[in-house]
């Protein structure tokens, strides 16, 4: 709030203009401070988009000055519950609370009291099965942090939280008090993984193949490894070690051999690998996969044969090369052929261990976001991946039921992965109400419309006066939305901004607000808020 002061305090810098509205005290808030949002055709963007996540319309609230310590994972917590539908609380993520209830008011007051993990309460996502015409609740919720806090003299509580934890919810119960408890169990987070240093150097370089000095090196790798694993009382271990790299097939060689060319981005040994060596291969393996050949010193001849074979391959497309390049050209493939040869092998090919590193999966769903929201740099978040895929998941321009999915994803590469996989695939947002009960679903809004009014993100959750709260995604324009009343100022979530309902036009169910700029000198003149409880899992 001393922001807002602030704010009202300075002196605009502009022209004054004719006001759509007496008050313009919002107006002047709103258009002061720098804005965070993209300039675009629409127009230059003067909104202050720190403004919507400061939740002004709760009027004071006064800080708890209490910050809830992380718990063990696996710690087992009763805590009041909140069951809220229409929301997906993630770790690290805001939601304000306007409580009328009874029941959740004691549930509060319970919370603000309790001396184990004090000002904290529990966030369930609640939904209705349509089907069976019930109420279900999440098995996945997150602990909130009751960070501000404000006691109004109709005896309702405004209150500000922020996402802790992950949680199960083992059991839940409505107390004698009519507060709604449960038992939780806190979900243990993994490290963020990151490929081994080490992962391409446990087998000798692809130059000692088929010389003299592969058997010697493998066996004097094979033997340090026995020996260390024996220190260790994993004798059995070191016999597996000692028998893979004698025991390979030929198969298992060349996939050995491709896993270098994905490292290293060159297709040298699959090209030069001609028909009569793709022939000699296939004769020389059984059915199984495995040689016909009983024997280590046999094992060894086929695997010196198709190395020379490849050796063979190498050197004609090195000549050929050679006639038709110019010297520099033929100087840089001899350095990259030395280079290729000097890699080592690794057990897997590079993509593989790609698919699991947290670090590479957060640099590119960090470069995906900038690209479709058009945040600024997202440095921060690719260092901390866990963090990221916390981020991603609470401000992604999906449905509800698609981010509870995301939330109860355990481990941050694979839900890195999925969030990767719906950035790829959002372009649209289609009615839910109608996706279900009509065949031909109208486009409400696509991805090159979307909008971001507030610093936090595209999506937010917001709470009107009645109490219940609104997760939304804000898009320049919307399609098939019919507009229901006036607009009003009251409890405008984005100062500056009247509001006027929106409507599906086909099913009529609620979809969002228009908001609208009370005052000329706000950018964008106009722009839609839908509830992502309403829209389509289907996004593409």
């Amino acid at each position: 709030m001393e922001q807002i002061r602030e704010l009202d305090e300075e002196e605009l810098q502009i022209e004054e203009v004719e006001t759509l509205s007496d008050d313009s005290s919002d107006d002047d808030a709103a258009t002061n401070g720098h804005a965070n949002g993209r300039n675009d055709s629409m127009g230059e963007f003067t909104f202050n988009t720190s403004l919507a996540s400061l939740h002004t319309y709760l009027g004071e609230v006064e800080d708890t000055h209490h910050r809830m310590a992380f718990v063990d994972s696996g710690t087992i917590l009763t805590l009041p519950l909140f069951f809220l539908e229409g929301v997906v609380l993630f770790p690290e993520a805001t939601l304000p609370l306007r409580i009328i209830q009874t029941n959740f008011i004691m549930a509060l007051e319970r919370a603000m009291s309790q001396v184990d993990s004090p000002n904290s309460i529990g966030v369930v996502r609640v939904y209705r099965d349509f089907e069976n015409r019930r109420l279900r609740f999440a098995s996945v919720g997150t602990t909130a942090e009751i960070r501000q806090f404000r006691r109004l003299e109709d005896g309702s509580v405004n209150v500000v939280t922020r996402g802790k934890q992950r949680f199960h919810v083992r059991r839940h119960w409505i107390d004698v008090d009519g507060a709604p408890c449960g038992e939780i169990e806190i979900i243990e987070e993994d490290v963020p993984l990151r490929t081994p240093r080490d992962a391409f150097g446990t087998l000798p370089p692809l130059s000692n193949l088929g010389s003299q000095s592969f058997s010697h090196s493998t066996k004097s790798h094979n033997h340090a490894k026995r020996h260390r694993d024996r220190d260790e009382n994993n004798d059995s271990e070191a016999e597996s070690e000692e028998s893979f790299l004698t025991e390979l097939s030929l198969s298992e060689m060349r996939l050995h051999q491709s896993a270098v060319d994905s490292c290293c981005g060159y297709n040298m040994i699959n090209e030069s690998m001609n028909s009569d060596d793709e022939k000699y291969v296939s004769e020389s393996e059984s059915p199984s996969g495995k040689s016909q050949s009983s024997d280590g010193s046999s094992q060894a001849k086929l695997q010196g044969k198709v190395q020379s074979n490849l050796e063979v391959g190498r050197k004609a497309k090195i000549r050929e090369s050679f006639e038709e390049g110019d010297p520099g050209k033929r100087r840089r493939i001899l350095i990259q052929l030395n280079q290729f040869r000097a890699v080592p092998q690794a057990f897997w090919p590079y993509w593989v261990y790609q698919m699991f590193d947290s670090f590479a999966l957060a640099q590119k769903a960090a470069d995906m976001w900038k690209q479709i929201v058009g945040a600024p740099s997202m440095d921060g978040f690719v260092r901390k991946p866990d963090l990221l895929s916390f981020y991603i998941g609470s401000k992604s321009p999906v449905s509800e039921s698609t981010r509870q999915e995301l939330l109860e994803i355990n481990g941050t590469s694979y839900r890195l992965r999925r969030e990767i996989e719906l950035l790829e695939g959002f372009d649209r947002v289609r009615c839910k109400n109608c996706q279900i009960f009509i065949p031909a679903q109208t486009v409400i809004a696509k991805r090159s419309d979307m909008l971001v009014m507030s610093t936090e993100g595209p999506l937010g959750a917001y709470v009107n006066p009645g109490g219940y709260v609104h997760e939304i995604m804000t898009f320049y324009k919307a399609n098939g939305l019919a507009l229901i009343g006036r607009p009003t100022k009251e409890y405008s979530w984005f100062p500056g901004y009247a509001w006027t309902i929106a409507n599906c036009a086909t099913c009529e169910r609620h979809m969002g607000w228009l908001f609208t700029a009370t005052n000329k000198r706000l950018k964008p003149r106009s722009f839609y808020g839908i509830r992502s409880s309403q829209v389509a899992d289907d996004t593409r």
